[in-house]
């Protein structure tokens, strides 16, 4: 360290004015000494320091002066509520005592810099590698809360219809199953919801001093005793921009003492990007299924050619080969006409059996307008009807959630149990099938589980297949990659002595109007 001091200067007067940080401290890590600029940047009460405690940890006591490590070590301080410091600091020990000099700089600039650079990349890396867009999101959202040390981080998308925000990823408050119902509550009682503004100005909104100005109005009271713990300040908006359109939003509620600055700023808007593209990309997966939605219905194409088509073809010869006896003047013989009913009506009954099945398979989910209920009663009876099996339907609903669940969501469920009835029937040679949904607690959380179990062949090793391959083909991956669409999973299990069960389990991920009421009085 190099020192610019007036000539004839001593050491007490380098001491006194150095701009780095100087302290003198015993083998209890308390400080004896400090100069001016330590006692500035640990936040040290005017007066002797002797005795107050130091940043810095104790030394070996056995190491002999000149020992000190010629690498710095940096440390944590807290100087008070909400103030936190990074020191980068050297230590030596004063010759024939137990005592220790510090020279130590502030470098909490530098390091914060340094975490969020590094937030920034791991954002990127988990958008490029992470199938679920519930997991992407909820990595983000813990990655800005800690970076910063914030109180609390959410991540809302918008759904497909644009017409309501669903919270994707959270991080720091305590998770409860009714926050949002409260959250609307508020809103009716006249709340302003920043995050609302943010979105439909596409603009960030920084507000100061906003936990204080939530408890003291009355219109966020059903939330006072939630939004109490931990303690914030500042709050900030960011909207989530995908092409120039919002798709989400990035809420950030700081601790006490911080600030919302430039490079505060600057690094939500560079994790609300990764979480746009995020957001972007699941959308372009939604798309890539899309198409592949339009390649199977060129297959049930293909098989109506394949099958029911060379059905009917069959059917048709065997008819016409009755006329052309008869036109020979051979009228066919009892046995012969018994032989070509039974050979029609069997082709008869396949042709049936296989148009239902496909007409199963093309069948929307909620365009029916009845909800998920009506949906998988009508599949699983249509698909004992056309196959024979006892296919029963439980549906443990006591709150009626199932209606008013999102209908992208909904449709998704669907398709996975349909894969997974289509599944059964067509490789397990089962008699019996179950088709099993309920809503049921997890923690604070609320999820959709359903199961489709059979008494069939099963998967021949009793093994459970992961999540992560592919059985069946392109029909496992798409219930997959449905199901992790909303972060849930789907797995596959042989059941003892025989049968096979598909598990879904869903998160329900709470959500909130996008719109706002014309007569509504933002709150002060």
């Amino acid at each position: 360290m190099q020192l610019d001091v007036r000539p004839g200067a001593t050491p007490v007067d380098v001491f006194r004015y150095a701009p780095e940080g100087l302290a003198v401290i015993d083998a209890d890590a308390r400080f004896l000494e400090a100069n001016p600029a330590a006692r500035a940047l640990c936040g040290l009460p005017g007066g002797a320091v002797a005795g107050l405690p130091s940043p810095f940890p104790a030394p070996d006591p056995a190491a002999p002066p000149g020992a000190g490590s010629a690498a710095e070590a940096t440390v944590e301080w807290r100087t008070g509520p909400g103030g936190r410091r990074e020191f980068a600091y050297l230590v030596d020990r004063v010759p024939d005592r137990e005592q220790w000099v510090v020279s130590f700089r502030d470098v909490t600039v530098s390091r914060q810099q340094q975490r969020r650079l590094a937030a920034i990349a791991t954002a990127a890396s988990s958008v490029a590698t992470k199938r679920s867009l519930v997991g992407t999101l909820e990595a983000l959202a813990r990655e800005v809360a800690r970076t910063d040390s914030l109180a609390g981080v959410q991540v809302l998308t918008v759904n497909s219809t644009g017409d309501r925000l669903h919270v994707m990823g959270a991080a720091g408050f305590v998770r409860t199953p009714d926050f949002f119902d409260k959250l609307v509550a508020c809103r009716a009682r006249g709340a302003r919801l920043v995050m609302l503004d943010a979105l439909q100005s596409r603009q960030p909104l920084v507000l100061a001093d906003r936990y204080d100005a939530v408890m003291q109005d009355p219109a966020w009271e059903p939330l006072h005793e939630m939004m109490g713990t931990p303690k914030w300040d500042w709050f900030a908006s960011v909207p989530l921009l995908a092409r120039g359109e919002p798709v989400g939003i990035l809420n950030a509620f700081f601790a006490p003492g911080q600030t919302v600055g430039d490079a505060e700023l600057e690094f939500l808007l560079a994790m609300a990007e990764q979480a746009a593209m995020a957001v972007d990309h699941a959308a372009l997966l939604e798309r890539e299924r899309d198409v592949a939605s339009r390649e199977e219905r060129q297959r049930l194409a293909r098989d109506l050619h394949d099958s029911v088509v060379q059905q009917v073809f069959s059917m048709m010869m065997q008819a016409r080969s009755l006329g052309v006896l008869v036109e020979r003047g051979l009228p066919p013989t009892p046995e012969k006409v018994a032989q070509v009913a039974d050979d029609l009506s069997t082709s008869a009954e396949d042709v049936l059996a296989d148009l239902r099945g496909m007409v199963v398979e093309l069948r929307p989910a909620t365009g029916t307008g009845r909800g998920l209920d009506s949906a998988l009663r009508s599949l699983v009876d249509t698909t004992g009807a056309r196959t024979g099996l006892d296919a029963t339907l439980e549906v443990d609903d006591p709150a009626g959630e199932l209606t008013r669940l999102d209908a992208d969501l909904l449709e998704d469920v669907y398709r996975i149990i349909a894969e997974a009835v289509h599944n059964s029937v067509k490789h397990a040679s089962a008699s019996t099938m179950r088709v099993a949904v309920s809503v049921t607690s997890h923690g604070s959380r609320r999820r959709l589980v359903a199961e489709v179990s059979d008494d069939g062949c099963g998967l021949g090793d009793g093994d459970r297949v992961p999540e992560t391959s592919s059985p069946g083909g392109f029909g496992m991956t798409a219930m997959q990659e449905r199901a992790a669409r909303w972060g849930g999973v789907v797995r596959v299990r042989s059941l003892s002595p025989s049968g096979t069960r598909v598990h879904l389990t869903l998160p329900l991920l709470p959500s909130l109007p996008t719109t706002t009421n014309d007569d509504e009085e933002p709150a002060p």
